[in-house]
């Protein structure tokens, strides 16, 4: 079994234009004669590798600790991905994800930084697609990120935004994303793993 850690690591990630950067201090050092060395650290629910929950955009939505962890673990497609992905494009992505199982196809994650439009958000929907990932720190145009998060997150879509995929081959991975259990909260960091039970 090979495992795929396709999250960033939290202080030197990615940060979406305008949210605060993740920062860390020494609360007590054993260097400075503490019993022990402690970190404090704060950061935005959604620097780096995150999830977002329905309540991020609809105000009535789900919050991270109420979404389902069966969304969020469980076979995804890993599928290398133009950089404009509309309609056609991503019913492409979906029926090579359903060559490999139906169960992979409830889950894709998109290799590359293509941007999803609307329409392929629309074909998401249609397919019951339970997560999609992304490698930008957004799904949809970061310019204009609202219509494609409201059409998946009031179909309670997982949004898993900012992973890792350089390294990983396009297939069938088992993945592991559950988000920190933010009781109310918008969004949660994750650390994402892919497991290829097949090496």
């Amino acid at each position: 079994m090979k495992i795929y850690d396709i999250s960033q690591e939290v202080f030197t990630c990615s940060v979406y234009p305008g949210d605060p950067v993740p920062e860390k201090r020494m609360q007590s050092s054993i260097l400075d004669g503490d019993a022990c060395n402690l970190t404090v650290f704060s950061m935005c629910a959604h620097n780096g590798t995150h999830i977002d929950a329905p309540f991020h955009f609809i105000q009535e939505g789900k919050t991270v600790e109420q979404i389902n962890l069966s969304r969020v673990v469980g076979y995804a497609y890993v599928a290398d991905a133009p950089q404009v992905i509309g309609a056609d494009e991503m019913k492409e992505i979906i029926n090579k994800a359903k060559n490999c199982s139906d169960e992979s196809a409830k889950r894709i994650l998109l290799k590359g930084s293509g941007e999803i439009d609307a329409k392929a958000a629309e074909v998401l929907k249609k397919e019951n697609v339970l997560l999609i990932g992304t490698e930008l720190q957004t799904v949809g145009p970061e310019k204009a990120p609202a219509e494609v998060h409201l059409l998946l997150l009031s179909d309670d879509t997982v949004l898993l935004e900012g992973i890792r995929l350089t390294d990983v081959p396009e297939g069938k991975y088992l993945l592991c994303a559950a988000p920190l259990n933010l009781g109310g909260a918008d969004g949660a960091p994750v650390r994402a793993v892919l497991l290829d039970l097949e090496e």
